[in-house]
C-alpha cells in the first residue's frame, strides 16, 4: 500500500471534493484513531499521534494507493479544549457532512475497554443522517483478556445499535489489520465500481 499526506483542511473551502472516494475516520480524541490509521497504512508517522488528546484540529487527508482518500476527522470529547474550539470543531464537522457525495465509508474508532459515549452515538447518527455506510472498530483490544473481548464487542454493538459487530483491532500488536483493510477496500472499490455508496 502507498499512502501520502495531501492536505490539512481547516475550513470548508479546503475540503477535497474532487470525486475521489473517501473513507472517513472518526472517534474520540483519546481513542487512538491516528495510531489506527498508521497501522492500516503501514507508516508509523503518517497521521500525527499527539501526546496531548485533541491535537488533530483539522480534517487531514491521505491519498491511498493513488486511488482513495482516508480523511482523519478531528477527535471529539476532550474536556480540556476550550469551548470556542469545541464550537469550531462542531462547525467544521457539520460543514464536512453537508456534501457527503464522495464519502463512501465511515470508520468509527471506539475503545474496546469502554462503553461508547453519547458523542460516539451522535457520530453514528451523523453517518446515518448523511446516508453514509460505516463500520465500527474496537481499538485497544489487546488490553482485554480473551474472555472479555466478546462481551465488550457486544456492548459496543448494542449501545450504538449496530447492524454489524465492531471489528477488534490493536494498533500495538497489529491484530485485526488484515480484516479491517479488506473490509475498507472492498467497500471503497465496490462503491467506485457501482458509482453508488
Amino acid at each position: 500500500m502507498t499512502a501520502k499526506f495531501i492536505r490539512s483542511a481547516a475550513n470548508e473551502s479546503q475540503f477535497l471534493r474532487d470525486g475521489v472516494k473517501t473513507a472517513v475516520f472518526a472517534g474520540r480524541s483519546n481513542v487512538g484513531k491516528s495510531s489506527v490509521i498508521n497501522l492500516l497504512t503501514g507508516q508509523k508517522n503518517l497521521a500525527r499521534v499527539g501526546g496531548t488528546p485533541g491535537k488533530t484540529a483539522h480534517v487531514n487527508y491521505f491519498f491511498i494507493d493513488e486511488t482513495f482518500y482516508f480523511a482523519d476527522l478531528p477527535g471529539y470529547g476532550y474536556a480540556k479544549v476550550s469551548h470556542a474550539e469545541k464550537l469550531r470543531w462542531a462547525a467544521l464537522l457539520e460543514s464536512f457532512f453537508l456534501k457527503p457525495e464522495n464519502i463512501a465509508l465511515g470508520v468509527l474508532v471506539t475503545d474496546a475497554r469502554h462503553k461508547p459515549t453519547a458523542l460516539d452515538a451522535q457520530m453514528t447518527g451523523l453517518f446515518r443522517q448523511a446516508g453514509i455506510p460505516f463500520i465500527t472498530l474496537a481499538n485497544k483490544a489487546d488490553k482485554l483478556k480473551p474472555s472479555q473481548l466478546q462481551p465488550a464487542l457486544s456492548l459496543i454493538g448494542e449501545t450504538l445499535r449496530l447492524e454489524e459487530p465492531p471489528l477488534p483491532v490493536s494498533s500495538v500488536t497489529g491484530a485485526g489489520k488484515r480484516e479491517i483493510l479488506s473490509e475498507i477496500f472492498n467497500r471503497l472499490k465496490g462503491s467506485a465500481d457501482n458509482g453508488t455508496d
